[in-house]
């Protein structure tokens, strides 16, 4: 099996996620109070109960979400002996890449929580709340969302946020760009665009401010080389040396990212055959389908996931 490990983004997560995972397994349970500890509140309880709304703030979303991916890999080397390094590569979408460095030990879970706290705090603050939006263009490619980009831009910062899939393109801006952007594609014959319901603009110019917190917090962090290869989401290409990988993390903040780019590379180049979606939801899972139609996937979300996978890692 030639697998890659790879790490939801915002949005995956849900009240009750990781809560099979601690009730079964000691090792997931440690993680949960780890994470519990470096913030100084029991995140793991509102991970558990909810309520939904404030489980979704992005400044609880980003490190919950971590926390969830590293019990799933956590338990799946301690309870099943699937050690990360079973891995070719690791990658997350967006603060999944701070899940996929935790994965793979070039940061503390300590760290990795502490980090994205204060990253969506930042991403939060980074522009007043109306003033930004998000859009989906459903059925775009790259050169109809750059063109929609471009006329929305006259009216303030417009980019390509998110290349997740073949016919999905996020983009983020000002809201009268926005706005603008979305007309544009509809002029240009997109059959279907939708405003996201985000509380900010992610990954565009917007975000300025937060990448400047995101520099001053990582340049006091510890950052090891990993045990896999990260594959960036600014780049879509392969990392291991620590200083880039700490410089591609500020940049992340306002940068595209690039997610069909690196799965079309994994599973090209890279050879994977199998990828892996540790931790909650099945949204990577999904968009994998089209990116590499060809490649399994597999969410690693509860006990029995794990069970199955390791069972056809063996067998493999």
């Amino acid at each position: 099996m030639t697998l890659a490990f790879v790490f939801p983004g915002q949005g995956s997560q849900a009240p009750g996620m990781g809560q099979a995972l601690a009730e079964a397994f000691p090792s997931a349970r440690a993680v949960l109070a780890e994470v519990d500890e470096a913030l100084g509140e029991s995140l793991s309880a509102l991970m558990r109960d909810g309520p939904a709304e404030t489980l979704t703030l992005t400044q609880n979303a980003q490190p919950a979400l971590m926390a969830a991916s590293l019990a799933a890999m956590r338990a799946l080397e301690a309870e099943f002996g699937v050690p990360v390094t079973a891995a070719k590569y690791v990658a997350g979408h967006s603060l999944g890449e701070y899940s996929a460095l935790a994965a793979a030990g070039a940061l503390s879970v300590t760290d990795a929580a502490r980090l994205l706290r204060l990253r969506g705090q930042a991403m939060q603050r980074a522009v007043p709340v109306g003033e930004g939006a998000m859009a989906a263009l459903l059925g775009a490619d790259l050169d109809l969302a750059s063109a929609a980009c471009a006329a929305g831009a006259a009216h303030g910062v417009c980019q390509i946020a998110n290349d997740n899939a073949p016919g999905q393109i996020v983009i983020s801006g000002a809201k009268a760009a926005v706005e603008a952007a979305i007309a544009e594609a509809q002029s240009l014959g997109l059959k279907r665009a939708m405003p996201l319901p985000v509380s900010a603009p992610f990954h565009c110019a917007m975000m300025a401010p937060a990448a400047d917190a995101m520099a001053a917090a990582l340049a006091e962090a510890e950052i090891t080389r990993p045990k896999v290869p990260v594959i960036a989401n600014v780049t879509a290409q392969t990392e291991t040396d620590p200083a880039s990988i700490r410089k591609l993390l500020v940049e992340q903040v306002t940068g595209r990212v690039r997610w069909r780019e690196s799965v079309e590379w994994m599973a090209g180049p890279g050879g994977v055959k199998t990828f892996a979606e540790a931790g909650a939801g099945k949204v990577l899972t999904g968009m994998l389908k089209r990116t590499a139609p060809d490649a399994t996937g597999m969410a690693l979300n509860g006990p029995e996931d794990l069970e199955a996978f390791a069972a056809s890692y063996v067998a493999s």
